[in-house]
């Protein structure tokens, strides 16, 4: 079972319309005695050998799950024999957790752009899918946000970014579809008008799934 959802990219000036996330410093004793108060209702001793700490450690993973972290600053290389060529990214892979069920989702991201006489440095590709995951997220947002962030330091339209999200809010509650996965992509300038730019980077995006 598999769910697709298509966006077109805002431009580099509509960039600052994304909501921006303000994410307060996380009192870990605070929610680690709530953990062990969960632990309580759930008819647990948060005391017994097995959990002993786990309410600490739990407290520890939101901390840094949701650490404010922004993304490195961009290098860029000057290339002028390189413009035109289709630049794409793949293989990243990022957790995050759905905000509606408080639930981790796993996001594989593919990241494309066409140079316009310089090409980004390759690991800030993923740096920047680390930065937007690392917060109370939804796929939808997560991939229209990467998308906004590259076009805006690349100065360009022409960028595309597709997502596939592995959700435990759905594979282990309410329908509990292991195999459900949901695709997300975000296209802008050349990727949207350009059916051929389109395929081909469409094409190198699923091939890390195995799909043909």
């Amino acid at each position: 079972m598999a769910h697709a959802v298509v966006s077109p990219t805002t431009g580099p000036d509509e960039v600052s319309s994304e909501p921006v996330v303000s994410l307060s410093p996380i009192d870990t004793g605070r929610v680690a005695s709530l953990i062990g108060q969960l632990l309580v209702e759930l008819g647990e001793d948060p005391n017994r050998e097995g959990l002993l700490g786990t309410p600490e450690r739990v407290a520890s993973w939101w901390s840094d799950l949701l650490s404010p972290r922004g993304s490195a600053a961009m290098t860029c290389f000057a290339e002028s024999h390189l413009s035109n060529q289709l630049v794409v990214v793949s293989g990243m892979s990022v957790w995050s957790v759905c905000e509606h069920h408080l639930l981790p989702m796993n996001l594989a991201v593919t990241a494309g752009y066409v140079p316009d006489g310089e090409v980004v440095g390759l690991s800030k590709f993923g740096r920047i899918a680390g930065a937007h995951a690392g917060r109370l997220q939804v796929q939808e947002r997560f991939t229209r946000q990467v998308a906004a962030e590259l076009t805006s330091v690349i100065g360009s339209e022409d960028v595309a970014v597709v997502v596939r999200g592995t959700h435990l809010c759905m594979s282990m509650r309410g329908v509990r579809m292991e195999e459900a996965r949901t695709t997300t992509v975000e296209a802008g300038g050349r990727f949207s008008s350009d059916p051929v730019l389109s395929q081909q980077f469409l094409t190198i995006a699923s091939a890390q799934w195995g799909e043909r």
